[in-house]
């Protein structure tokens, strides 16, 4: 193992003195001078080496630190240059053109250019399997127009997708990926990228990263950034009580007394991460396909009660629509719809009742064909705050006469469980983006990446569809209208408490942090590429 950590350094200090960077230079922006910052974005033991920003298993800082889009849609919805300078739609939103900035180098110290982007573009059309976004559904090609100009042009109008174009699609170097036969099973042990960071180590216990020297916006003020692995949230919560971490996402029950009253310089900020912690409802399953039934589980849920005993006050309420907005973007919610869920546990036997369910013997509802309303409700083993959600919504439902039995269970078998539709009733999460659209899109596409549900309506994929082929904006609001009364009247999925983003960090030897105050960027540290963002923001105290 430190055969291969010196290995590292040495590529990394051969890189450096490719580019005109010394030894000692390097050495004066060592960890001699500057303490490193700690950075823990999950836990999850030791890790397996992989660096590929293709792979969803790719280690924290692949995004981010070392790859970037285009551009990144902060908080408030709005594009900020990356790699990118500006961008213009054209032909009724069929073109969609994209100047490049001309200061961009590769960590080795090449210049990026247009054929860059258009190579990573290319990619995703020869291995389809890449394009998680299927960008290459919507548009019929990529060209480059100069060194510093790439020009998207549309199979029909689409300007939803410019967000996924901008950015989440990350940019690769041609002349590295050029020579690597399958992408799909690269795990880039060396990678090289546009971010401020470059890997210089790695162990299955640590791996780090040192601040790229020919980063476009300047070299980071924080010389080195440790990823140390650990096993669980204990053992994280304790050194990050300790001083030992500098960054991490974690759900903390009593934060204030466990850890920011502790020190000044114990911070957290929890941002809204825009989109609900919902129960999947499988709607292939013969009564979860029946509203009455998913009214009732509603209506039976006190909501109130998973926000302050399952969540500890954290993450408030869900409203009936499923999504959190910022007040500038009221806008996007039809204003005849109710802002709040009913908690009515009587209301949910009537309908029930009146939908032709009986009790059995055990006080149980059941079907006109006696079929019991009892159902598995997954959920990930060892998410705390989850999994006292999910036992606090089986004790409500219990308490009508619907049987639930909570199934708490590893991470991938959780995920291939929900996302192969092997479930019943499932808390997961939802996603998110510059609009509510975003979010809608995921769950109600017939083939979305959270359309777990199997959701498959005309007027939703309509409304989709419409929202995708305008640009304007009052138009678009009146499709999302459509996407939020499907939620609220027929309750696909039934949105419990709004998800936050996870956020501690100290004050001790770095400032410069996103908070409620200045919130420029997406604070948890696996939130990409607003962890590079940051990271390139803060500077020693």
């Amino acid at each position: 193992m430190l055969k291969k950590k010196l290995v590292y350094s040495a590529a990394a200090l051969l890189t450096l003195s490719m580019i005109g960077v010394a030894p000692d230079t390097l050495a004066a922006s060592s960890s001699s001078q500057q303490s490193p910052l700690i950075m823990v974005p999950g836990q999850g033991g030791q890790f397996q080496e992989n660096f590929s920003p293709f792979s969803s298993s790719a280690l924290q800082g692949t995004l981010g630190l070392i790859y970037q889009p285009l551009f990144y849609f902060n908080p408030s919805g709005q594009a900020v240059p990356l790699l990118g300078q500006s961008f213009v739609w054209s032909d009724h939103a069929k073109v969609l053109t994209v100047n490049l900035k001309h200061n961009v180098k590769w960590s080795n110290g090449s210049v990026m250019t247009s054929q860059d982007v258009v190579f990573s573009f290319d990619l995703l059309k020869k291995f389809p399997q890449l394009d998680g976004s299927q960008i290459w559904k919507v548009i019929s090609g990529v060209k480059a127009n100069g060194p510093y100009q790439v020009q998207f042009t549309f199979q029909s109008p689409n300007s939803a997708y410019e967000y996924y174009i901008l950015g989440t699609t990350y940019i690769v170097p041609q002349r590295v990926w050029k020579n690597v036969s399958d992408p799909t099973k690269s795990l880039n042990l060396h990678p090289m990228g546009t971010g401020p960071y470059i890997l210089v180590s790695f162990t299955p216990e640590m791996y780090q990263f040192m601040a790229n020297p020919v980063y476009w916006n300047g070299e980071p003020k924080v010389k080195r950034v440790d990823f140390p692995a650990y096993s669980g949230n204990e053992s994280t919560t304790l050194s990050l009580i300790q001083g030992k971490i500098d960054w991490t996402g974690l759900f903390i029950p009593h934060i204030a007394q466990v850890y920011s009253n502790r020190s000044p310089y114990n911070q957290y900020w929890f941002s809204d991460f825009g989109g609900a912690n919902m129960i999947y409802t499988n709607l292939q399953d013969p009564l979860l396909k029946q509203l009455p039934v998913r009214e009732a589980i509603s209506l039976a849920i006190n909501r109130q009660k998973v926000s302050q005993l399952g969540e500890y006050g954290y993450e408030p309420p869900a409203t009936p629509t499923g999504y959190a907005l910022p007040p500038a973007a009221k806008a996007w919610t039809d204003p005849k719809l109710p802002t709040q869920f009913q908690y009515n546990p009587t209301q949910a036997v009537k309908i029930l009742e009146h939908a032709g369910f009986k009790k059995n013997a055990q006080g149980i509802f059941e079907s006109k064909s006696g079929q019991p309303l009892s159902f598995t409700l997954d959920v990930v083993s060892g998410w705390t705050d989850w999994d006292a959600d999910c036992s606090i919504v089986a004790s409500e439902l219990s308490s009508i006469g619907i049987k639930v039995q909570v199934q708490q269970l590893a991470f991938g078998a959780y995920y291939q469980n929900l996302s192969t539709g092997h479930f019943q009733l499932g808390m997961s999460w939802s996603g998110s983006g510059p609009t509510p659209f975003y979010m809608y899109q995921s769950l109600y596409q017939p083939n979305g990446i959270n359309n777990w549900d199997h959701w498959n309506n005309p007027l939703t994929t309509k409304a989709l569809y419409n929202y995708e082929h305008t640009s304007n904006v009052k138009k678009q609001q009146q499709d999302v209208y459509v996407l939020e009364n499907a939620m609220v009247k027929s309750l696909p999925y039934i949105p419990l408490v709004y998800g936050v983003g996870w956020n501690e960090y100290s004050t001790k030897n770095f400032v410069g942090w996103p908070s409620a105050s200045n919130p420029y960027a997406q604070g948890s540290p696996w939130v990409s590429p607003s962890n590079g963002i940051i990271l390139s923001q803060l500077r020693p105290r």
